[in-house]
């Protein structure tokens, strides 16, 4: 028996010796030997039932023992390739910092944030002021003071995301305009600056989450007039001086009257093509006079003020000047998506 241990001794020394190169091969080694059916070891362990009963106590501390010292060469030797490969390692993802690098690439903006920059400059140059958004707003600025109560239909159009009875997640931009007549009366001239809001809803036009922005003007005599001749130069400014705007009479429940902004097909002129599906004009934003309602819930008297809104969602914006066909594409952040847009 002494034999046959001394013999296992000198089989697992000579292959941590010769053929334990990685921590791969050591494992396997250690499986020769120590594995409870297959292991040399554990199958000196099965033979206890054939050793006579005055010589299983030394037999049986002679395996433990035996199995012990083989454990312990096994974990020095794991720790020793463990070693070994963490320099290995340390070695390949080394890097000369002071060396030039092969190739230097301009990174360019989002398409998102490409156009609201521009959408900024435009309405900052009209003499807009800045309101910030929230991504979390209260339901009564959400909807009520939109004059959305809470049996409204137009609350299931929204698909809302409720963090509680009383809080969700901003459906709209809107919610800036009610804090800024509430907190200033007119002459009122500002943009929302451009947020996240959220819906539930995602197809290849739509995402759960998506950005917006509002405008909104509120002084003595304001009209449609005004409301078209301010998108007319937007849309120009956006799209070139070719393109045109129309007004069709539309509903949201804090305009009244309202309308959908349509602009003139940039990409055949109007003749008809697949972008605008053969009719000339592509659907862009939403917009209209302020609901009397609205201007009461803020404290502002409708009969000597009146204002104009609108909201444009920046995602639809981008996928209409860019080309972009699915609007999932502005999110996975595909530089081969994003390194062909880059207006700056």
């Amino acid at each position: 028996m002494n034999d046959r241990l001394a013999g296992i001794r000198q089989e697992i020394l000579s292959g941590i010796e010769q053929h334990a190169e990685s921590r791969a091969a050591a494992f396997e080694l250690r499986k020769q030997f120590l594995d409870s059916k297959t292991g040399k070891i554990g199958r000196m362990m099965k033979e206890m039932k054939n050793i006579a009963p005055e010589e299983r106590a030394v037999f049986g501390k002679s395996i433990n023992e035996l199995k012990e010292w083989a454990q312990q060469k096994f974990s020095e030797l794991d720790e020793r390739l463990k070693a070994k490969e963490l320099e290995r390692r340390y070695e390949s993802e080394k890097i000369d910092v002071t060396m030039p690098a092969q190739c230097v690439e301009t990174g360019n903006l989002h398409p998102v944030t490409q156009i609201r920059n521009q959408l900024m400059d435009i309405f900052v140059g009209m003499g807009f002021e800045v309101a910030q958004t929230r991504e979390i707003e209260k339901d009564y600025y959400n909807f009520e003071a939109l004059n959305i109560p809470k049996d409204h239909p137009a609350r299931d159009m929204q698909d809302t995301f409720y963090l509680s009875p009383e809080f969700l997640l901003a459906t709209q931009t809107s919610a800036a305009q009610i804090h800024t007549m509430e907190k200033k009366k007119p002459p009122i001239k500002i943009v929302a600056a451009p947020g996240k809001v959220f819906r539930s809803d995602d197809d290849a036009t739509h995402s759960p989450m998506f950005h917006q922005m509002e405008g909104l003007v509120v002084d003595e005599r304001i009209t449609l007039c005004d409301l078209k001749g301010m998108l007319e130069l937007f849309a120009k400014k956006i799209f070139g001086e070719e393109t045109t705007t129309r007004l069709r009479p539309s509903y949201f429940p804090f305009t009244e009257p309202s309308v959908e902004v349509d602009v003139s097909c940039f990409s055949c002129g109007g003749k008809g093509c697949r972008l605008c599906k053969g009719t000339g004009w592509i659907e862009l934003l939403g917009a209209g006079i302020v609901n009397r309602k609205v201007l009461e819930n803020c404290g502002i008297d409708p009969d000597r003020y009146s204002g104009l809104a609108f909201g444009i969602g920046l995602d639809r914006a981008a996928m209409l000047k860019y080309g972009v066909n699915n609007v999932k594409l502005l999110f996975e952040s595909d530089l081969r998506v994003l390194r062909q847009i880059n207006d700056n």
